[in-house]
């Protein structure tokens, strides 16, 4: 295809890399193959010019491939074509497996090995000294014209400035260029802001020559920008054409042609560029790295604003030099392959992870996503607003639905007294608490579709804050304080919310962090903390001024309408957010109240947060004792069983770590509190295995619960369900994990078996075919997650297949399944140990090691190259061990006692283990208190014994 001819194309020179601004001859250029590199003269708008070119397109024709399409990529300031290596690279790698991609890298003009321009030092008002964006955008025309490129397909693929001029070039050839792929860049800035502060600096006429083309500043700077320090090679390679001061003019003309100011030259053809992208309605994809300082999230915002379809994938983490920082070539390659490789699997299998919802702005894929279907649910759906509706219009109207034992708690001098005061709201008071904000919240400018983000602790408020926002159909993101301030911080900015709705340590710290959305306070404030705040409103107020009134005007959210963002607990790197629709959500419910057989008059203790929130829609009363959210294992027996008689509970829910803070307090029972504990008939723990000697523990308080584990994740909070009885049972088989039990009604599994390498295969099996393999767990249900929020390559590879024609989640979990089809959960895929016996998970030595008296806990982590791996045990002691006469260490040394060793390796005598180490306490995730930090211990064990650290993780 050739875009607008404007002469014969001009025979490209030799390949090689030139050396006019390299003196070094024999530096190398890792990752860059010569045979890419050629000089191209091509005739821009101010003459004949010589343009550096990495292009695999001779390498293509050599190996006799036609390509599929040509990749435009476009490199920013001071970088040079060299940073676009790894997608040369790939495109080869990939060519030979399918669909062949021509990259095209050019070195834009006075940049890299591209011919150099003259610098006056005097010019002309009208001709400025350096090239601007509309003359660029020409340098691309004279280019492709030289190139002659003649593929079906052309993309354009840009970072940095070179972002900018990428997008820019599309537009203006919207009818030959087929998508458009961005990184890090920013096509509009506002006149009346601060350019960011990383780059005012540089942009200082006094200091712009200084910092640019006499010295290598900013050069260094921006290489210095990578997550991790660049190899020194990498650096040079960078740096080789710009090691002299003419070799540096482009650096400081591409800075000088920043147009921040609505005078600058550029300035008008920028904003050509944003406004056309408005009409923009190619394929795109926007690949981000957070940590940016210049190209920071407002600039992604503005994007994703202006080309809505787009799909985005932030890469958390990483910054500017996103390249370097990150394999952008494999989602860069699915993404492509998603889109023009016709009729193709991957393709129907992108196209699926796409919800109902988003259909209208996500290009077609064929007739296969309308075969593609979830298992039904479990019971009749409805909206969580509607569930609440239908339960306040009903007999039970005046009986309590929530009950929060945080909340004052020294106004009340028994736990009996907080059912009759302000800690509970009746059915109908909390329907018209809930209709009366969201009524207030459409009046301050919450609408259908904003983003929410809840600061506010478990309890009545934040029930009817979240009740209020589904029913306006804005979107509730939900990122516990249990991530620390840091992973609350990503999370946040990752949602980008529209609206904060926070009590005032919320707040505080959303306004000393700056995170994105108009504030609202819980509580009302003086006015000199509302300044201080910057909040608009108030829920109190909110409340009062509309009380009595009902947002009948106000359209129902639809069922695929997304309903909430639910942030990950982040135990395994940083939180994600799921997205749930309402119809998901409802499912989720439909299927609770069909498993645990909920009737009117339960009452549930919420001892993890995701329960409380959902005990309205599942019409029990939902009861939050008093405990620090951060911290589950502050949840003491007393708590619960003051939440038991204040609410009359039938039910409840804590992680691992709340049951076994409940279990180590339950002497300080009174016998009133014994008698409350002693009417609860169902205990429920998820959010990490438990062990069966827990489980006997906590019998013993509960004397009348049936006890169940139930396995799920955020992505779907329940899948398997099993009971006490039937974990004890299944334990005498002596098969490795922990059994989590059968799935639940409404739940199809899979399984996905490790290679050698621990990889899991591409093609799933029934788990009736595979008994006892060990494989990634994969499942299939109507209450799934809807997808990742602005993860398009995570969802897209976590919902890749299309087995039995259904939407599967690969969970990241291992396990097996046994003969009566129950599934034993072993790990994590990252945590698989790659012995040269075969892949195991840490279950398999972790759960016969915890059955030690000694010991409380247990991990086994790797140590060594994959294929290889030794495996090293790490176990914390008991408080008391049960056995005085074994020590566990010597000393204060990490390592174990020769007879405790032994101990260890006698309980898994298949399994050599290299190491037993002891810790006093194992590092776990800060949400659940119960995820054990393998990766974390993997390090610690590794220098332990190279003999490099004997102190803790």
């Amino acid at each position: 295809m050739s875009l607008r001819p404007r002469f014969s194309p001009i025979e490209a020179a030799p390949a090689r890399l030139p050396a006019d601004h390299a003196p070094d001859a024999d530096l190398a250029f890792p990752g860059l193959d010569p045979e890419w590199s050629r000089l191209v003269r091509a005739k821009t708008d101010d003459g004949a010019r010589t343009f550096h070119v990495l292009d695999t397109g001779p390498a293509l024709a050599a190996r006799g491939i036609t390509p599929t399409g040509t990749i435009l990529a476009v490199h920013g300031n001071p970088t040079w074509s060299y940073l676009w290596r790894s997608v040369l690279s790939a495109s080869l790698e990939r060519a030979t497996q399918g669909s062949a991609w021509r990259v095209i890298a050019p070195d834009q003009l006075d940049m890299g090995f591209s011919e150099r321009l003259a610098h006056p030092v005097a010019p002309a008002p009208d001709a400025p000294s350096y090239r601007q964006l509309q003359t660029r955008l020409g340098d691309l025309d004279a280019l492709m014209d030289a190139l002659d490129v003649k593929t079906s397909t052309l993309v354009t693929l840009g970072h940095d400035w070179g972002g900018v001029i990428s997008l820019g070039w599309a537009v203006r050839q919207r009818g030959q260029v087929d998508a458009a792929i961005t990184l890090n860049t920013a096509v509009d800035h506002p006149t009346d802001e601060p350019v960011p502060a990383a780059l005012r600096a540089a942009m200082a006429p006094a200091a712009l020559p200084a910092a640019t083309v006499t010295t290598e500043a900013f050069l260094r700077v921006t290489l210095g920008q990578a997550e991790e320090t660049l190899p020194a090679a990498v650096r040079e390679a960078y740096r080789a054409p710009y090691t002299s001061r003419s070799g540096r003019g482009g650096i400081g003309g591409f800075v000088a042609d920043i147009p921040a100011l609505s005078s600058h030259g550029s300035r008008a053809c920028l904003q050509d560029v944003s406004a056309g992208l408005l009409e923009w309605d190619k394929p795109t994809l926007l690949l981000w790295g957070p940590k940016d300082p210049v190209f920071q999230d407002r600039y992604l915002a503005d994007l994703q604003a202006r080309v809505p379809h787009a799909d985005l994938h932030r890469f958390e983490g990483a910054g500017h030099m996103l390249v370097e920082d990150r394999d952008i070539a494999a989602p860069l390659f699915t993404w492509l392959d998603d889109h023009f490789d016709a009729g193709g699997a991957n393709a129907a299998a992108a196209e699926a992870t796409h919800p109902a919802s988003d259909a209208a702005t996500k290009p077609a894929a064929g007739p296969v996503r309308d075969s593609l279907r979830s298992p039904e649910p479990a019971g009749t759906v409805l909206g969580l607003h509607e569930q609440l509706s239908s339960l306040s219009s009903s007999a039970r109207r005046r009986d309590a639905a929530v009950v929060d034992m945080t909340a004052e708690p020294e106004a009340w001098s028994t736990a009996e007294d907080a059912a009759t005061g302000n800690r509970a709201l009746s059915w109908e008071e909390l329907a018209g608490q809930v209709d009366a904000l969201a009524v207030g919240l459409r009046a301050t400018g919450v609408r259908r579709g904003d983003r929410v983000s809840l600061l506010v602790q478990p309890g009545n408020s934040l029930t009817v804050i979240l009740y209020a926002c589904l029913r306006l159909g804005a979107v509730a993101v939900v990122a516990d304080a249990g991530l620390g301030v840091r992973g609350m911080t990503r999370a946040v900015r990752s949602a980008r919310p529209d609206w904060i709705i926070g009590a005032q340590p919320g707040l505080t710290l959303a306004r000393s962090l700056g995170w994105p959305g108009k504030r609202i306070s819980a509580q009302t404030l003086t006015a000199r903390r509302q300044r201080l705040l910057g909040t608009v409103a108030s829920v109190e107020s909110l409340l009062s001024r509309h009380e009595g009134e009902t947002p009948e005007n106000e359209p129902q959210p639809g069922a695929d309408d997304p309903a909430a963002v639910l942030f990950t607990s982040g135990s395994t790197g940083p939180a994600k957010g799921v997205v749930y629709t309402h119809a998901r959500l409802g499912a989720l419910v439909a299927l609770l109240v069909e498993q645990f057989d909920i009737r009117p008059g339960a009452s549930l203790i919420a001892g993890f947060a995701p329960f409380a929130l959902l005990g309205p829609a599942i019409g029990a009363t939902s009861v939050t004792p008093e405990m620090s959210v951060t911290k589950p294992a502050t949840l003491t027996a007393q708590a619960v069983a003051d939440a038991a008689l204040a609410g009359g509970a039938s039910m409840f829910f804590g992680s691992p770590a709340a049951l076994r803070n409940v279990v180590a307090t339950a002497a300080e029972l009174s016998a009133l509190q014994r008698r409350a504990l002693g009417e609860i008939s169902l205990v429920l723990s998820a959010g990490a295995p438990v062990h069966p000697d827990l489980l006997n523990a906590v019998q013993s308080i509960f004397p009348a619960a049936e006890i169940h584990t139930p396995y799920g994740m955020t992505e779907g909070l329940l899948q398997a369900d099993i009971e006490r009885r039937e974990v004890l049972d299944a334990m005498t088989t002596g098969q490795p994990g922990v059994c989590v039990g059968s799935a639940v009604r409404g739940v199809r599994f899979a399984l996905a078996p490790l290679d050698s390498t621990g990889v899991p295969a591409e093609e799933l099996v029934d788990p009736a075919d595979a008994v006892g393999v060990l494989g990634e767990i994969v499942v299939s249900a109507a209450h799934l997650k809807a997808g990742y929020d602005r993860l398009w390559f995570t969802d897209r590879t976590s919902r890749r297949d299309t087995h039995d024609g259904l939407l599967w989640h690969r969970t990241n979990d291992i396990g097996h399944f046994d003969a009566e089809s129950r599934l034993w959960i072993e790990g994590r895929l990252q945590h698989v140990l790659t012995t040269a016996a075969g892949p195991i998970g840490p279950g398999t030595v972790e759960t016969p090691v915890d059955a030690l008296s000694e010991v409380a806990r247990s991990a086994a982590v790797p140590v060594g190259p994959q294929g290889t791996q030794a495996v090293v045990v790490i176990v914390e002691p008991e408080s008391e061990p049960k056995s005085e006469r074994i020590p566990l260490r010597a000393g204060r040394s990490p390592v174990a006692g020769v007879s405790f060793a032994a101990r260890v390796r006698a309980t898994v005598p298949e399994i050599q283990i290299a190491a037993v180490l002891v810790l006093d306490e194992l590092p776990t995730d800060v949400r659940h208190n119960s995820k054990i930090d393998r990766t974390r211990l993997a390090g610690w064990a590794e220098q332990v014994l190279a003999g490099e650290k004997v102190g803790t993780p």
